[in-house]
């Protein structure tokens, strides 16, 4: 039996990476909304970028059903738009004097335990939004939370340079629906010709 033409695709909700991006995206909604301005374009901005990042996974995610050169794009746009924000909240630091954790700092640490586990589940995550964690956006100092941010936003790149790296030799390796396509056009020829009466039927000479 031959392959699929239209391989699996979506599932977009189980990836790692797909999950970090989503906490990165609820959790800067309510950053920008208790330290930024509301009205301000940085706020839009850094909202925009933070969507930007889950929606291009899960549209890569869906599109990859016809196009591996799509899902390559948008994965590589969705880690772009992490890249953005991750800048907006090292501005938002350094312009205000104030400290950036280095990625051994011992809160950096405890956040990448807490909250960046292997557990592909995303039900085993912690919440950031509860009150009752120390590194809750809602209660934090802005300090805390864009320091949180930041180390989060780094997890979701990582995970998305691996992701982007399997989709690359995937591609390499399998190729995308354009080359599925002109296998199984060759194959069904091949199959029509090699039935009897069939295939070279005009050439017979009366």
């Amino acid at each position: 039996m031959s392959d699929p033409l239209i391989p699996p695709h979506g599932g977009y909700r189980k990836l790692r990476s797909f999950q970090s991006a989503q906490l990165v995206y609820d959790a800067t909604i309510v950053f920008c909304d208790r330290f930024v301005e509301k009205r301000s374009r940085t706020h839009d901005q850094m909202v925009q970028a933070a969507r930007s990042g889950v929606q291009n996974i899960a549209e890569g995610s869906m599109a990859s059903a016809t196009s591996k050169k799509t899902e390559l794009k948008l994965t590589n746009v969705a880690r772009a738009s992490l890249e953005e924000l991750l800048l907006d909240y090292e501005d938002y630091l350094r312009q205000r004097g104030l400290r950036i954790w280095d990625k051994n700092a011992p809160e950096a640490l405890v956040v990448r335990k807490k909250y960046l586990s292997d557990k592909s589940d995303s039900s085993d995550r912690s919440d950031m939004s509860d009150r009752s964690d120390p590194y809750s956006i809602k209660t934090v100092t802005s300090e805390t939370a864009a320091n949180t941010l930041i180390c989060l936003i780094n997890q979701a790149s990582f995970l998305l340079g691996r992701q982007l790296q399997k989709l690359e030799q995937d591609f390499l390796n399998e190729g995308g629906f354009t080359e599925r396509l002109y296998k199984q056009r060759l194959a069904s020829r091949s199959s029509i010709k090699g039935k009897p009466g069939k295939g070279n039927a005009g050439n017979r000479k009366i």
